[in-house]
């Protein structure tokens, strides 16, 4: 037996489930094509995996690297957790489909202190166009998601009212071209500008042409208000049929699980992802700003902002961290209120100028009322849902980013898996791996066997661990030294081999 690449002596987690068992992995050119006691084998590069776990490249189901795959920080970050594939066109907004200048312009802006701006494009740009940029052109691979906030701009710009039967008729024209262009969902932001604006009949309606693959929502609604949010949810879902994933499903586990049941009980197809921390993190405007500004209309938004007085809900400031103000970098790592206190001014007027200044680019990591014990609980029992999926939600804009792109992965094999017990490592192949591949019709990934597509981790069970912190949050994980992504070496003694194998993967 000759292969290219020979894994040997590793305890292979096959995203089955199925229990841990002793086997080398023989892989030719980008396939896997054996799995066994392979004695006698021969090949041309050879990892020893003794006293090591072998599983499948992991899927981020929530990340917003759609501009940032490209940087070869972002992909060490990934791969040091074990991450072979980015789920990108996240929370309703990204850069495609773009038919004008002005959406592309939009969307870039608006989300730019959580996608930043795409290295490669300045202008409208298709569902294909955007993809063939990534082949090749990283060590990760991709899947987008048609993203209804952006596809809505281009139809309707910053509009607050309800499609007309013409424009929800150019609405669906462009899903269905972006699902024949190798888009693998649609994706909503209903507390984003312009997605707020949508209603279920508008979001069923773009759905219908959807088939097996997933409608991924950040949903009107979370913690308290998950009722609300999950509530339009599954009134999609029975309209459509679709399959719905919700996004960053975060709050208090006994209000959030029952509904997740419930749904399920009634037949209707519906995952979740998360990530284990109990902050946030988004643009400022989106947790700061009145609702009565109109966001997607920026020139509006600001003009409002400094000629009307503004009544902020001060009780927020606290919980907000300052993590990207193009202008003033100095800020950044500072909460709100000693951000305000160093320029000498109150939160308010703070909050303010800097939304002013940066043009609503300012973005921020926000902490949730319910931080403490009871929080964290509730983060472990919705990990060990069988409908979890994992995400880090990982945004890599800003000087003092959340530290969740750099360590969610790795804190779930870590802390959840090694230290807490609220997964086995049988599970979490299946929870980070065969899952979502099922999920998003990544067909031939997700499992170590013959046959499958080569994007294989090997990980040190005993050392796996999440090194970023809020205080220091850009610090690589521990733990995962060897990765392949279609049978090419990406990560070797933990350090990026600089080939990019990666590639745009389309269902």
């Amino acid at each position: 037996m000759s292969f290219d690449v020979l894994i040997r002596d590793g305890w292979v987690l096959d995203g089955t489930g199925a229990p841990a068992f002793l086997a080398d992995v023989g892989i030719t050119g980008s396939e896997i094509t054996a799995v066994g006691r392979l004695t006698g084998a021969e090949a041309a590069t050879v990892i020893d995996a003794s006293g090591r776990h072998i599983m499948p490249g992991l899927v981020d189901c929530h990340v917003h690297g759609d501009a940032l795959v490209f940087d070869p920080e972002v992909q060490l970050a990934a791969l040091r957790q074990g991450v072979t594939t980015f789920v990108l066109g996240q929370d309703g907004l990204s850069f495609a489909p773009t038919s004008t200048r002005e959406a592309f312009a939009y969307a870039t802006r608006y989300f730019a202190a959580v996608n930043g701006a795409h290295p490669g494009a300045d202008g409208p740009l298709s569902v294909a166009e955007l993809l063939a940029g990534y082949d090749g052109a990283s060590a990760l691979n991709t899947v987008y998601l048609l993203p209804h906030g952006t596809i809505r701009y281009d139809v309707m710009g910053a509009a607050e009212r309800a499609a007309s039967s013409d424009e929800l008729a150019a609405m669906l024209a462009r899903v269905e071209r972006g699902l024949s262009e190798g888009a693998a969902g649609l994706s909503t932001g209903l507390e984003y500008a312009p997605g707020r604006y949508a209603d279920a009949a508008e979001l069923a309606a773009l759905c219908a042409p959807l088939g097996a693959l997933p409608y991924v929502t950040h949903m009107r609604g979370y913690g308290a208000n998950a009722t609300t949010g999950m509530t339009e949810v599954t009134d999609i879902a029975r309209r459509s049929g679709v399959a719905v994933h919700v996004s960053h499903y975060h709050g208090p586990a006994a209000t959030l699980l029952p509904l997740v049941d419930r749904a399920r009980d009634e037949g209707l197809d519906v995952t979740f992802d998360t990530y284990p921390y109990l902050r946030g993190s988004t643009i400022l405007a989106m947790v700061a700003l009145p609702s009565w500004i109109p966001a997607a209309d920026t020139d509006r938004a600001l003009g409002l902002l400094e000629s009307e007085r503004i009544e902020w809900d001060e009780t927020i400031w606290p919980r907000i961290t300052l993590s990207h103000v193009p202008g003033a970098e100095w800020a950044e790592g500072l909460t709100l209120p000693e951000a305000a206190e160093r320029a000498g001014t109150e939160p308010g007027e703070f909050c303010r100028r800097i939304l002013v200044e940066t043009r609503l680019e300012a973005g921020c990591v926000m902490a949730r009322p319910d931080e403490g014990p009871q929080g964290e609980e509730s983060v472990r029992e919705i990990l060990r849902h069988p409908a979890h999926t994992g995400g880090s939600d990982g945004i890599y804009v800003g000087g003092h980013p959340h530290p969740r792109g750099y360590g969610a992965f790795a804190r779930m094999l870590g802390h959840h898996v090694r230290e807490t017990g609220d997964l086995t490592l049988e599970q979490a192949a299946v929870h980070l791996a065969s899952h979502p591949a099922r999920r998003f019709g990544l067909t031939g990934r997700g499992l170590v066997r013959a046959g499958q597509v080569a994007d294989v981790v090997v990980l040190d069970a005993a050392r796996v661990r999440d090194l970023a912190t809020y205080a220091d949050p850009r610090v690589p994980a521990a733990g995962v030294d060897d990765v392949l992504v279609s049978g090419v070496a990406v990560l070797t003694g933990g350090k990026l081999t600089g080939a990019t194998p990666g590639r745009a993967i389309r269902p």
